[in-house]
């Protein structure tokens, strides 16, 4: 495979300008990156010493997965992809779980992902992993920069241009708008919880190194082996243009994302896991709010479109 580099020559003057981040958002990606690994680190001992309750449990997995969730089914399926259509308060309520992951506002994500699928894996892609070529030190270098390095980029994927139609609805703009105050929420509601159920201030301590740190940094990091781990490890069950792959094991805590080969070879279809034996919890969450009615024109997947898209 080709190493990714810049065309030569000179270059056509581009239909949209460049957007910046700002030294504050690069310096916030930096502290959201690094402080779950040390937290992770001292996870053992902290546990040890502290303890770690029913309470905490409770608390971190209820907002990892109302998070992850929003990020898979909301951001991903529903608002990236158009996987199905949905009434007014589901995508309100989609949009806010997802914003509560503090990956990005949810115009930011879906501007950067469809930047994504535009580019798999070629010069363009924001965070391919083999962006350096396919050598063993390239590949190492590429899998982390796909893995975070790409967020300290300072150019920020051009909205207008790759989601135009979010920036002309009002409530995706609210969302957008919204995004500080719910990342504020997600980060002190767990913390809040903790201290009032078991009402003290150690219960405030723990449910916010649980609820707050351990838990965004882990759907941050399986959010990001997505784009790391499952484009060169894996298993190719479906003709794609790119280097997506299923990982098997990534796909409980990734509510099914990790079954990203069948994504990219269909990404409009609102099922992932398509095969026997593949788990795809969003899918399941997704036929559920089918059936209660919330959301409509689901996009599932056809045996004759799998058929002609597989590959053995």
């Amino acid at each position: 495979m080709t190493v990714l580099t810049e065309r030569p020559g000179p270059q056509p003057k581009p239909e949209f300008e460049p957007e910046k981040k700002t030294k504050a958002e690069l310096i916030i990606f930096g502290v959201v990156v690094g402080a779950p690994i040390l937290a992770v680190i001292a996870a053992v001992p902290f546990a040890w010493g502290w303890g770690l309750g029913w309470t905490d449990v409770a608390i971190a997995l209820t907002f990892y997965v109302i998070s992850g969730l929003g990020v898979t089914v909301g951001f991903h399926r529903y608002f990236t992809h158009s996987s199905f259509k949905a009434k007014r308060p589901m995508k309100l309520v989609l949009g806010i779980a997802g914003s509560l992951s503090l990956e990005m506002s949810v115009l930011d994500w879906v501007a950067t992902h469809r930047k994504h699928h535009k580019f798999s894996d070629k010069d363009g892609d924001p965070h391919s992993p083999w962006r350096f070529g396919p050598g063993f030190k390239s590949l190492c270098k590429g899998l982390l920069y796909a893995h975070c390095g790409w967020l300290f980029e300072s150019e920020r994927t051009n909205r207008a241009k790759y989601a135009p139609d979010l920036m002309k609805d009002p409530d995706v703009m609210k969302l957008h708008r919204w995004f500080p105050k719910l990342a504020i929420t997600s980060l002190v509601l767990p913390a809040l919880l903790g201290g009032l159920l078991t009402w003290s201030w150690q219960g405030m301590v723990t449910a916010f190194f649980w609820g707050t740190v351990i838990r965004i940094g882990l759907l941050h990091h399986v959010t990001w082996s997505i784009n790391s781990i499952c484009h060169v490890f894996g298993e190719e069950t479906f003709e794609v243009r790119d280097k997506s792959r299923n990982v098997w094991w990534l796909a409980i805590p990734s509510f099914g994302e990790s079954w990203h080969n069948l994504h990219h070879s269909d990404p409009t279809c609102a099922r992932h896991g398509v095969l026997k034996g593949q788990i795809d919890l969003s899918a399941g969450l997704i036929r559920w709010f089918e059936k209660a009615g919330w959301v409509h024109d689901v996009r599932w997947p056809s045996p004759e479109r799998l058929a002609a898209k597989r590959l053995n």
